[in-house]
């Protein structure tokens, strides 16, 4: 199992794989994987000779500080986890810093009354 950290590492991952013809799976995570997360992968992998795993916990899905200091960040076995894929699948890894460089933003909108309903 390979763990990349850059945008360049992954595309040249991904380059490499569409070369050979290789169809590639993509499951999006925050980290803190479970049997869920492993079933999507399993699933990936009926289709796809590689799935790329990511591993973000993305600071611009959170508009409470807090929130986002408590999300569990377990990476050491996240990474534990997914090596019963073997070499089927990568996991992408970034930092905040590498997606989004030194401005972490997002924007805000305003949907009126919708955002009273439920979680808006």
């Amino acid at each position: 199992m390979q763990v990349v950290y850059t945008q360049k590492q992954i595309s040249q991952l991904v380059s490499k794989a569409r070369s050979n013809g290789k169809p590639i799976g993509f499951v999006p995570t925050m980290g803190a994987l479970h049997e869920g997360h492993a079933s999507l992968i399993s699933f990936a992998l009926k289709d796809c000779a590689l799935v790329i795993v990511s591993i973000f916990v993305n600071p611009t899905q959170f508009n409470n500080a807090s929130d986002l200091e408590k999300y569990p960040r377990t990476y050491d076995q996240d990474v534990a986890f997914l090596t019963r894929f073997g070499d089927s699948v990568v996991i992408y890894a970034p930092s905040a810093m590498e997606v989004y460089g030194d401005t972490i933003a997002s924007k805000s909108y305003n949907f009126g009354s919708l955002e009273q309903v439920m979680e808006g």
